[in-house]
Parts: structure tokens; sequence; C-alpha cells
């Protein structure tokens, strides 16, 4: 009992000995490879159109125009995004700059209510400030019910 694959490779060596003894002699119409005939095939009736009328074809088309719908969608998804990109860069650069010039409003207004600077601006207009702390004003509740 041989063991199948010793015997199996033997065969093989045995004929690729015989390939290798006797070369098939080329001739200048015949292609060089089989397989290349399919592949030339193939090619010519792309660049013909002739796949276009084949059975196969006409059956697998739906397909095909899904895809190259799905295929636009993808690219318009694309342009989508980055205008979108776009937009918020620049609302974002915008908040900044708003952000920044409510900052410098709200420290000028710190700036100008305080005490002394209103005192100073209300002295081009003649008031002056009062050196004599206000009075507080007491009701009576029970003279003012009579």
């Amino acid at each position: 009992m041989k063991n199948r694959l010793k015997s199996d490779i033997e065969e093989e060596v045995k004929l690729k000995e015989q390939v290798i003894e006797t070369p098939e002699p080329e001739t200048e119409s015949e292609p060089i490879a089989k397989g290349s005939n399919k592949v030339g095939r193939a090619v010519s009736s792309v660049v013909s159109g002739r796949f276009l009328i084949s059975d196969q074809t006409l059956k697998h088309m739906p397909f095909f125009f899904f895809l190259a719908f799905m295929g636009l969608l993808y690219i318009a998804n694309g342009y989508f995004a980055q205008s979108k990109d776009r937009e918020l860069d620049t609302l974002t650069t915008q908040i900044k700059d708003l952000n920044t010039q409510f900052q410098i409003a709200k420290a000028k207004l710190m700036y100008l209510s305080k005490e002394s600077e209103v005192a100073r601006s209300s002295a081009n207009m003649g008031l002056k400030e009062s050196v004599i702390p206000p009075d507080k004003i007491v009701i009576d509740t029970k003279l003012a019910k009579k």
C-alpha cells in the first residue's frame, strides 16, 4: 500500500518531465496561451460594445444602474459633508469674533460703571457727588393706618 500523496507527487513529476521532453512547436498564427484568448475576446467585446447586448449583461443591468446611483450618492455626500465642514469653520470663527467683542464690551461697561468714572462723567453736566449720606425714611405703620 503506497502513500497517496507520494504517488500523486510522483505522477506530477513524470508528467512535467514528459512536457519538458516534448516541446510543442509554436506557430505565429496561433495565440501564445489559451487563457489569453479568453481575455482578448473579453477586451474586444468591451471595446466594441458587444457585451452590452449579451443576455448576461442585460440581466444584470438594473444592478449596474443601482451601483452607479449609489456611487453618485456617495460622491454627492462627500461634497455635502465638505460644504458643511467649511460652513462650520466659518461659524466657529464668527462665534470667536463675537465672543471677543462681548468680552471687550463687558470690560468697558465695568470700567465705565465704576463710581469714580460715573462721578467724573457727571461733573461735566454740573452734577457733584453728595457728601451728606442719605437719610433713611421710616414710616410708622400705626400712624399710617389712622
